[in-house]
């Protein structure tokens, strides 16, 4: 891990951007950890979509901002395909299909979804694993981490294979493989499910049928009225709570 750069918000965060071989990312921990005396910082992983750090990072640094307040580390990475890391053919083709089948009205198919999701699964997994690796190499971090928000099936795929997530808050708005229904199966750390109940680009069905599919013990689903981007500040407080109980 290389630090790239570095500045200090105005609400007692430091902000670091580093690279991690190709894969670009960001680290924000409480100035104050900086500090030799300070315990290390739970860390939460900030998921997103794949529309690039930089579209997304309005909205990730102020997820990263209340992190922080609540005495956590935030970090996120780039995507694979996203931003400015090289494209590749099928996940191009397969998010035409999805803009084609969508103009046109008609249901997407288990095959466009699939061809969508799966190899990014495939790719990002592994890269969030190694930059948990460099992280938790940091001495102002360490102990249980926990994961949030994104695409929702590359969550379920940390949550079964990666075993320093303790608890992981996990957004339904995203298209989910008949794959990954199976591998939600295996999942057994607390779970806090947040669904938009008018989303538009949700199956909520198909939600609610991934929430039913899990297996941990301790799990709850957290719905609100409204569409993908009306979510209520009250959620973001029942989550922030939810890893305060769960990470520290």
């Amino acid at each position: 891990m290389r630090f790239t750069s570095e500045q200090r918000l105005d609400d007692g965060v430091l902000e670091r951007e580093f690279t991690l071989g190709e894969i670009p990312g960001i680290l924000w921990t409480p100035v104050s950890a900086s500090a030799s005396a300070s315990a290390p910082a739970r860390l939460i992983l900030l998921g997103h979509p794949p529309l690039g750090l930089r579209t997304m990072y309005p909205r990730l640094v102020a997820r990263a901002r209340h992190c922080v307040a609540d005495g956590f580390a935030a970090a996120t990475i780039e995507l694979p395909g996203s931003g400015d890391r090289p494209r590749w053919a099928a996940a191009e083709q397969a998010r035409a299909d999805l803009r084609r089948v969508m103009a046109a009205g008609e249901p997407v198919s288990h095959e466009i979804i699939d061809a969508l999701i799966l190899p990014l699964v495939e790719r990002a997994v592994p890269e969030w694993q190694a930059a948990l690796d460099a992280l938790l190499a940091l001495p102002e971090i360490g102990g249980k981490v926990g994961y949030s928000g994104g695409v929702i099936s590359i969550g379920v795929r940390l949550a079964v294979v990666e075993p320093r997530i303790a608890a992981a808050g996990l957004f339904a708005g995203s298209f989910v493989p008949r794959a990954i229904f199976e591998e939600a199966r295996q999942v057994t750390i607390p779970l806090h499910v947040l669904l938009q109940w008018d989303d538009e680009g949700n199956d909520r069905q198909a939600a609610l049928d991934l929430f039913d599919a899990f297996g941990s013990k301790e799990k709850s689903l957290h719905a609100n009225m409204g569409g993908h981007t009306g979510v209520p500040q009250s959620a973001g407080d029942a989550a922030a709570k939810f890893f305060t109980r769960h990470l520290k």
